[in-house]
């Protein structure tokens, strides 16, 4: 199976936004994301296409910004892995598991388990 892990254990090769390239699936992922409470309102379709995980996107968690900090390309590569940071990102991705399960399609819940919620494992290998 291929796989492009980022930093902090996702996989962009299972992630919705990362493949939505048209207009209509870049609009399905907003109303997704909308859904699952990461933006506030269904975004415009620039807004919600991936450009990727690079040094001046902003991080929810601040982890672009510690990986360039401790000179290492993946957060499991840092000395201080597992860190607060990654300790609380994990319990935020339980978090969201949960939600997903509850307001998501169960098409729509594995997309976003294969993307986002293997991320110890993911960080592990």
């Amino acid at each position: 199976m291929e796989e492009k892990i980022t930093l902090c254990g996702d996989n962009c090769i299972e992630c919705p936004r990362y493949n939505a390239h048209t207009d209509d699936e870049l609009k399905a992922v907003a109303e997704l994301w909308y859904k699952m409470g990461w933006r506030d309102s269904v975004v415009t379709n620039e807004e919600i296409a991936c450009s990727g995980c690079h040094s001046h996107k902003k991080c929810t968690y601040q982890l672009v910004e510690c990986t360039k900090e401790h000179n290492v390309s993946r957060c499991n590569l840092c000395d201080e892995f597992p860190c607060t940071k990654i300790i609380d990102m994990l319990k935020r991705s339980d978090e969201y598991k949960i939600k997903c399960k509850e307001v998501c399609t169960e098409q729509e819940y594995i997309a976003l388990e294969k993307a986002f919620f293997n991320k110890e494992k993911n960080l592990k290998k």
